[in-house]
């Protein structure tokens, strides 16, 4: 008898597969309420002529972070490069590059209507022009169920939920 009978083989083969498809990590019941809360905020935000940005740092990635426009939710957001000709992010401000990964601000500036390249991520993003960022909070409500999402070592970066 033969240790490889196609019904052992098939069954090792779907328990490799199904051990390889994890589901992503959920978020935590109290991660939930402040997401609420958040949504909350986002829902009573003053329209103007402002964004919202949440740094997400990589360390083999030149993009910024995430944009918005006031009452627009996260999912609806864009992965955006920096054009800091007017002024400098806040962490490259301060000398600190990533310092403040994770932090949400209140933009001033536009969307220049170029994309950029961004090699590391073999991507084009849209292109930013900052004209000033003002401290929104250090420890915002998640916006990513990963677990690696702000890890700046990770090569890997989700969409916002």
């Amino acid at each position: 008898m033969s240790l490889f009978q196609p019904s052992s083989l098939l069954a090792a083969i779907t328990a490799i597969l199904l051990s390889a498809c994890q589901t992503p990590k959920q978020f935590t019941q109290k991660q939930l309420a402040a997401r609420q809360v958040m949504a909350d905020q986002i829902a009573a935000e003053p329209l103007g002529n402002y964004f919202v940005g949440r740094r997400y740092f990589k360390e083999d990635y030149k993009m910024w972070g995430y944009v918005r426009k006031p009452r627009e939710a996260w999912h609806d957001s864009k992965l955006v490069v920096f054009n800091e000709e007017k002024t400098l992010a806040p962490d490259r401000a301060a000398n600190s590059i990533g310092s403040d990964n994770g932090y949400e601000y209140t933009l001033r500036g536009s969307f220049s209507g170029d994309t950029v390249y961004e090699p590391a991520a073999n991507q084009f993003y849209p292109e930013f022009v900052l004209e000033g960022a003002d401290l929104r909070t250090s420890n915002p409500a998640p916006i990513f169920k990963s677990p690696n999402a702000l890890n700046p070592k990770k090569r890997y970066y989700p969409d916002p939920e």
